[in-house]
């Protein structure tokens, strides 16, 4: 398995901790923000499970609640660092044909579903982040650097 998706998936699992631990932590949690969280677990499970060639057991905009969410996100962990440990350069090659949710069909490369799968997080879990501050509470720091380096990365000040 190369490094760099090694890292991003690493740090997938990671920001999916984080962020489960904001929502569970946040004095009252937006009912978008988990429904966003779950989305973004839902897009995770059925991502791999295109790549082994399974049937998704979710639907990509699934209705769940946090414990849920956090069964749910180990599940996703386990299952991408299995996948990523059984993985060469001709794995993160081999084209993968799979139907979406709107029943069309796609032959993709394994190593783009695995970068989606990495990108389209962020970009979620960003929004959960948004959600929870404009509730009051504190959302997590899932930047890459601050996964890299161990501590958050710079706060905005004033």
């Amino acid at each position: 398995m190369t490094a760099p998706v090694r890292l991003l998936f690493d740090h997938l699992a990671w920001a999916d901790r984080r962020t489960l631990g904001a929502l569970e932590s946040a004095p009252e949690v937006p009912e978008r923000a988990v429904g966003l969280f779950a989305h973004v677990l839902a897009a995770e499970h059925v991502w791999l499970s295109r790549i082994r060639g399974e049937e998704p057991a979710l639907p990509v905009w699934p209705s769940l609640d946090l414990p849920a969410c956090t069964a749910l996100a180990g599940a996703n962990a386990d299952g991408f660092s299995a996948l990523l440990d059984s993985l060469d350069a001709e794995g993160l090659e081999r084209r993968v044909a799979y139907r979406n949710s709107a029943g069309q069909a796609f032959e993709s490369r394994v190593v783009e579903m695995l970068l989606q799968v990495a990108t389209h997080g962020c970009y979620h879990r960003g929004q959960v982040a948004l959600l929870l501050r404009d509730a009051g509470a504190e959302p997590a720091a899932t930047d890459l650097i601050a996964f890299v380096r161990g501590v958050p990365a710079a706060v905005r000040q004033g």
